[in-house]
């Protein structure tokens, strides 16, 4: 057997030494002799550098927001017509793309399906890009310390209804609201008052009602509206009433206001159409994936689920059906631009709409995360109060309405 030569130790030059490839790549770093003559090559590749820098130029220059308020005024029009003519030929458009393009068979259930998906997903996302837009300009005249002082120091009655009136123009989720939940409890509020606005923030926001009312009529999103404000109200008056100061977490009832922030600059009405945009590419932004979700179930239940047998489930004459309703939104998450589609499918299987309205409500307001949030800042039994309350009052308004309606 032949003996094996033992292994040599590199040397410090055999570990410097560069490979093939490296010399290779060293070699092409080399910088050339600034008093050689360019190539054709490198003359045409310096060429098109320079034509790609002055086309990505161009582009930035067309792409970038007006700065005067004339020219801001004039492109928010140009879009306003866009969008009015995008939305009014929906109908047609996603009709001829269901049956003539895909090549799917009318009154088939795939087809349904996805002509409802194709109308109701630029559908809803039409009226939020609006609809944003518009509460963005809104917002930008209520800071968060100006709502602040409007609550601080009022009666607790008066506090409980402009809480819940400015729940409705602040568009966030259940989970975004709780931030300002808790500056508000540092800042001296009530804590009946706070629960007015934790209630109506997410549950009657702009969204909610300008999605109701197109997909649904004026009637429905009044109602909706209207009732979302009420349990807002008497949920945090019932709350207040209960004393439960004393189930805040300690580091809560030590925070002390700092002092009253001075409020950013008033904008012109310029950086108000900015803010307005702004608004829509944050929100948007973040629940398109939920207006997706929501419509995909939509969709599918429009299609394959049976008429009536919804009717028989969630329908007015089930007296547990209400209850049921909100015990399964609870532990879902949702917002209103994913809830509403499959709302608007739901009553048009036949489901009761006191029946509908409390399984909204219960998801929109009474969310798993919201409560796992909550947890940080409140204790427990305060917690189980809140839930109680809040689904006491949805309950009412869904066997309310499926007695009257």
């Amino acid at each position: 057997m032949k003996p094996v030569k033992p292994l040599q130790p590199l040397t410090p030059i055999d570990l410097g030494a560069p490979c093939a490839c490296q010399q290779k790549a060293q070699a092409a770093q080399v910088p050339a002799d600034p008093d050689r003559p360019l190539t054709k090559r490198e003359q045409r590749q310096l060429m098109l550098a320079a034509k790609r820098e002055a086309q990505a130029k161009l582009r930035a220059e067309a792409l970038a927001l007006p700065d005067t308020l004339p020219s801001k005024l004039g492109l928010t029009a140009a879009v306003g017509v866009i969008w009015w003519n995008l939305y009014a030929h929906l109908p047609v458009m996603m009709h001829y793309a269901t049956y003539q393009m895909f090549g799917l068979e009318q009154g088939s259930r795939l087809g349904a399906s996805v002509e409802f998906f194709l109308y109701d997903t630029p559908k809803v996302l039409l009226l939020l890009i609006l609809v944003v837009f518009g509460v963005g300009i809104l917002r930008s005249f209520f800071t968060p310390e100006r709502t602040r002082r409007v609550l601080a120091g009022k009666n607790e009655a008066v506090g409980n209804v402009l809480a819940a009136l400015l729940g409705t123009v602040t568009p966030f989720c259940s989970c975004s609201a709780v931030p300002l939940f808790i500056g508000f409890l540092g800042a001296g509020v009530p804590l009946g008052v706070t629960f007015s606005f934790l209630i109506s923030a997410p549950m009657v926001n702009e969204i909610a009602v300008v999605l109701l009312y197109g997909l649904l009529g004026w009637q429905v999103a009044a109602l909706y509206t209207g009732t979302g404000l009420v349990v807002a109200i008497v949920s945090g008056f019932v709350i207040g009433r209960l004393n439960m100061e004393r189930h805040v977490e300690d580091w809560v009832q030590n925070v002390r206001a700092s002092g009253e922030n001075e409020d950013a600059p008033e904008l012109n009405w310029a950086g108000r159409l900015d803010a307005g945009a702004r608004a829509v590419r944050d929100i948007v932004g973040q629940v398109w994936p939920w207006v997706l979700a929501g419509i995909a179930v939509g969709a599918g239940i429009h299609g394959y689920v049976p008429e009536g047998a919804l009717a028989e489930i969630m329908g007015r004459g089930a007296w547990w059906s209400v209850p049921v309703a909100v015990a399964i939104g609870i532990p879902m998450y949702s917002n209103a631009a994913g809830i509403v589609p499959v709302v608007h499918v739901l009553l048009e299987k036949g489901a009761a709409l006191g029946t509908v309205l409390a399984f909204m409500m219960s998801v929109i307001a009474l969310s798993l995360p919201e409560l796992v949030i909550l947890r940080k800042v409140l204790k427990p039994r305060l917690i189980w109060t809140f839930v109680g309350v809040v689904g006491a009052g949805i309950m009412l308004v869904g066997f309310l309405f499926n007695a009257i309606l």
